[in-house]
């Protein structure tokens, strides 16, 4: 087995929970923490995603824990963090897990803030290193290993060779603004977006265009109803501050997140779910 025996999540949403099912089926012994509030509806996301993965066949091999303490976190090897994508919080989720885990990597599941940035939050910058998962986790075949100024090159290669466990395929980004899948999804979707709001096409007719003429598995406009619009929007004003005003999100995507058309977490976004 080449991912860790025991690994912590800290963090039970959907892409931690995903997380935590791949280390899973991986064998892997799973801690998740979360907190008191969203405690169960972890464990229940957990146990639903196995439960599926069974059904299929698919052998688990490892086991998953919800807790509420970090401190059960002591002696693990790796800890990836899968809180939202806020600076503070982050900061604050790191430093909590070096306190806790002394000693662990830690994996920032980040999917386009700086990780020297969120490095700054540790006693030791060069334990954290990028493993971006991509929702859904279980059906998703790529990691992206995004590597910071202090990321030594060991790490990169156990990195690697962690997801390559996990049966999925790592290509490794220096540390940029979005990293090289949210820079480009982020701006096809935002072009897509922009021929909404003139009137070109639909919403369908344009994901159509990418799916039957470039191949892509699933339109933009699906993908950003999918992932959140208002995900999309702060990545799109995090890009905008980085690299300038390519990346200025439309007005119809701050309309619709004003309104709370989130996409299909709220049953509607660009499509209704």
């Amino acid at each position: 087995m080449t991912v860790p025996a025991a690994v912590g999540v800290y963090g039970g949403g959907r892409m931690g929970a995903g997380i935590a099912h791949a280390f899973a089926v991986a064998g892997s012994t799973v801690t998740v923490v979360e907190t008191d509030a969203a405690a169960d509806a972890a464990r229940a996301r957990v146990e639903k995603s196995l439960a599926k993965a069974a059904e299929k066949g698919v052998a688990v091999g490892g086991t998953v824990t919800v807790v509420t303490d970090p401190a059960l976190l002591s002696g693990l090897p790796l800890v990836v963090e899968a809180v939202p994508e806020l600076v503070e919080l982050k900061h604050s989720v790191l430093a909590s897990i070096a306190r806790s885990a002394p000693g662990a990597v830690i994996g920032t599941n980040t999917s386009s803030l700086s990780i020297d940035v969120l490095a700054g939050a540790l006693p030791d910058p060069s334990v954290l290193i990028g493993l971006h998962f991509f929702n859904p986790v279980p059906a998703s075949d790529l990691v992206e290993v995004v590597v910071g100024e202090r990321t030594p090159s060991a790490l990169v290669e156990r990195a690697q060779e962690w997801v390559r466990g996990l049966g999925k395929h790592a290509i490794t980004v220096r540390d940029s603004p979005g990293f090289a899948s949210s820079r480009l999804g982020v701006a096809i979707a935002l072009e897509a977006m922009r021929m909404v709001q003139e009137g070109v096409a639909s919403a369908e007719d344009i994901d159509s265009a990418m799916t039957l003429g470039y191949r892509h598995p699933v339109g933009p406009l699906r993908t950003t109803d999918i992932v959140g619009l208002d995900v999309r929007l702060a990545i799109a004003e995090h890009l905008e501050r980085e690299l300038g005003p390519r990346f200025t999100p439309p007005q119809l995507l701050r309309d619709k997140v004003e309104a709370g058309q989130l996409g299909r977490k709220t049953r509607e976004g660009f499509y209704r779910w």
